[in-house]
């Protein structure tokens, strides 16, 4: 198969604005996957696949110029297929619900056990293979996926069209827009599943980057590892990132939460309107200077510090993944929230129209 090229000139400078679109591989059920390159004028780089919209690349430069992928990678698409969700779309609901959910009436088990279901079953929104509508105006840098997501998958009710639409800013940002309509009443939860490292994906530990959340509240967890349903004040706790913090100082406390998931798996209540585009949270490197911005129209943040990567896992470049080696910040509903009454909704109905967004903003401090 031909590369798609598309090449426009920047209007402020000589370098090109460039989107790529080539062959990346086949699914173990013949599944042909695209791999989508989109790159600015300051030659920061977004990549993403079609197989599960995964992000499997975002290059910024640090604050001596060098570039540098900040998303963790694996090293083939067969890798993605055997490690579900890493670094891609999370959905239909991102997150876990507990023994199903009763909408209207009418009760959906989501497993046969009547267990516990963690981001929308397998296989889950990551483990699809999305169509790809690259944007084709000069000087844009957009791609949208789209999945339609048949009644009764994995148990959730409804036909659910679905579109993820990245963007890569001018100003070294990546946009992700998510849309989705219904032909049920059901529940949709989707956000995206990268694990960051702004040193660089090969650095190792995040222990000594700096994160700061603007939350004043978490959701704390059954020994299940759903929400118990109690909204707690981070005062006085390792939760509170109300002020920049290395991330090791809070991960290794002691506290009967970080002991029972081994570090951060929780869902931070962000403290801003729902619906309203803020920003929630930020990340940063003091060895790169590389900083992160995090703003969302989402009402919870989950912050996981990849506790699970057990030194058996290989990375793109071949390093086998520890924990803590990669920072997930994935905004969305709350956990169970079809569970939960007095959590913001995740019901959709017939003739309306589920619509999210998160930015991710890279920057860079000043030299200490």
């Amino acid at each position: 198969m031909k590369a798609l090229l598309i090449l426009a000139l920047a209007v402020a400078g000589a370098q090109p604005v460039q989107s790529q679109r080539m062959p990346y591989g086949v699914t173990a059920d013949g599944q042909t996957v695209e791999r989508i390159t989109l790159r600015n004028t300051h030659g920061t780089t977004l990549g993403i696949l079609t197989y599960g919209g995964i992000i499997d690349e975002i290059r910024v430069r640090d604050r001596r110029g060098k570039f540098d992928s900040v998303v963790l990678a694996l090293p083939d698409l067969a890798a993605y297929e055997a490690r579900a969700n890493f670094g891609s779309i999370v959905g239909r609901f991102a997150n876990r619900i507990s023994g199903g959910f009763t909408l209207d009436g009418q009760h959906y088990s989501l497993s046969p056990d009547g267990g516990v279901v963690s981001h929308g079953g397998k296989p889950g929104f990551g483990a699809r293979v999305w169509k790809a509508d690259l944007c084709k105006r000069p000087g844009c840098r957009s791609v949208t996926l789209r999945y339609t997501s048949p009644d009764g998958e994995n148990g959730f009710p409804g036909e659910m069209k679905v579109s993820v639409t990245y963007t890569l800013g001018t100003d070294d940002s990546v946009r992700i827009d998510y849309r989705a309509t219904t032909t049920q009443p059901t529940v949709v939860n989707l956000t995206n599943h990268s694990y960051f490292n702004l040193a660089g994906r090969d650095a190792g530990s995040v222990d000594g980057q700096s994160l700061r959340v603007a939350a004043d509240a978490y959701l704390p967890l059954t020994d299940k590892k759903v929400p118990t349903g109690e909204v707690r004040k981070v005062d006085d706790t390792p939760f509170d990132l109300r002020r920049p913090v290395a991330i090791g100082s809070r991960v290794t406390a002691e506290d009967p939460q970080i002991a029972l998931m081994k570090g951060f798996d929780h869902n931070w209540v962000l403290s801003k309107p729902v619906g309203r585009l803020a920003p929630v949270a930020w990340l940063s490197d003091p060895v790169s200077g590389r900083t992160l911005t995090v703003l969302t129209t989402e009402p919870g943040l989950q912050v996981y510090t990849a506790n699970g990567f057990n030194g058996t896992l290989k990375s793109a470049s071949g390093r086998m993944l520890a924990a803590r080696d990669g920072i997930a910040l994935e905004t969305q509903h709350f956990p169970d929230s079809p569970n939960q009454p007095a959590f913001p909704t995740t019901v959709l109905r017939p003739g309306q129209v589920f619509t999210s967004t998160t930015i991710y903003h890279f920057g860079l401090t000043s030299a200490p």
